[in-house]
């Protein structure tokens, strides 16, 4: 069987892009809406350089950067988009929301988009696909040459905890408090191509098992893996798709700057021939899990040796250290308010505190949901 083998576009430079799922929700019950396609009809009817696309849940729309090279640059992009997106959702009569997973509603009220890909996903997950009422931020870094992807994706697993603790935002499933910080993270790895990347040494080893992935079937059926961490080889980029969906762009720029700086950041360890980190990958998924259940509150694994601290402790040490990077790369204020996120907490705990204060997840709803203009980016 002759397949032919996935080509790495190079990146010149550290490019960004940046994905952001964000869905409608009817102001009064502040259940979801599956009005995507409509609204980016209206959006693209009176702007149509404006980029938008329609997700796996007619619900959800995805707002998309250009190639950027700055964090600033993609979240200029991403607030110009926004406006137009909200016009167009005001005029529907019907509101913005953005979350990892909407705490309340029912799954089969809330029907796929119609594609392929996603129908034959529900057609081969049954259950678990239904169920994937999820929303991501994915941030994109372009490298300029597939032989630094590997080793550059199994470094970024080791901050899997951090990238994941200052974007949990969902607590709420089925009208109940879960107890994890991002449940999305643990519903999403139930389908067969997701979940965390195997740890390949080099861009062959990936080669093999895509070609072994096309000659069984996965890919076309399923279209592409949907790793937390994949080359984006068509974009000659690392996609990083750890984060839950930010309710503002406040925050997302902090996620975005915080995974903008790494990448550069191991790039440039390989540059000076230095060894990337990695950890076991027991320890990796340990990490994962810890993020998921205690979010701001996980003790994570930091070495081989199995070391641990505080992922709060861990992340103003990071900060500290990419700030010279950050301010080269001009993501300097960006990267600092994850201090800010600290502070004020992460979206999970916001929500959590709402909900035990009111009972309420309509509540919870509706406050994320004005999040989205009241924590406006810098």
């Amino acid at each position: 069987m002759n397949i032919p083998e996935e080509s790495f576009t190079r990146s010149a430079g550290p490019t960004l892009g940046v994905e952001w799922e964000v869905a409608l929700v009817d102001p009064h019950s502040w259940d979801l809406v599956p009005r995507g396609a409509e609204l980016i009809e209206r959006v693209q009817a009176a702007t149509p350089e404006i980029q938008l696309e329609k997700e796996f849940l007619q619900n959800t729309v995805e707002l998309v950067t250009g190639i950027c090279h700055t964090v600033p640059e993609a979240i200029a992009d991403l607030s110009h988009k926004l406006e137009h997106v909200r016009a167009a959702a005001q005029g529907m009569g019907v509101a913005l929301w953005a979350s990892g997973g909407h705490p309340f509603t029912d799954y089969r009220e809330n029907p796929v988009s119609e594609k392929a890909s996603y129908s034959e996903i529900i057609n081969r997950t049954q259950y678990w696909g239904k169920q994937m009422l999820l929303w991501g931020t994915h941030v994109h870094v372009g490298i300029r040459h597939e032989d630094r992807v590997w080793p550059i994706i199994n470094a970024l697993m080791t901050k899997y905890p951090h990238l994941l603790a200052i974007s949990a935002c969902s607590p709420g499933w089925e009208g109940m408090d879960t107890g994890y910080a991002s449940n999305r993270t643990m519903l999403y790895q139930q389908l067969p191509t997701a979940g965390m990347p195997y740890q390949f040494a080099d861009w062959r080893e990936w080669q093999d098992y895509m070609r072994d992935q096309a000659i069984s079937g996965v890919i076309n059926h399923t279209g592409s893996m949907h790793f937390d961490i994949r080359p984006a080889a068509k974009w000659g980029t690392i996609e990083v798709r750890i984060s839950d969906a930010s309710s503002n762009l406040r925050e997302l720029s902090a996620i975005v700057a915080l995974t903008h700086c790494l990448v550069v950041h191991y790039d440039r360890m390989l540059d000076t021939d230095q060894e990337l980190p990695t950890l076991q990958p027991w320890h990796v998924a340990e990490n994962k899990w810890r993020a998921a259940r205690y979010g701001m509150d996980a003790l994570v694994i930091t070495s081989r040796a199995t070391d641990e601290r505080w992922v709060k402790d861990e992340l103003v040490d990071l900060v500290e250290e990419l700030t010279p990077l950050a301010r080269e790369l001009g993501c300097e204020a960006e990267l600092q308010l994850i201090h800010e996120i600290i502070e004020r907490g992460a979206g999970y705990e916001r929500q959590r505190r709402l909900y035990e204060e009111t009972g309420s997840w309509q509540k919870v709803v509706e406050a994320t949901s004005k999040e989205m203009d009241s924590l406006r980016p810098l």
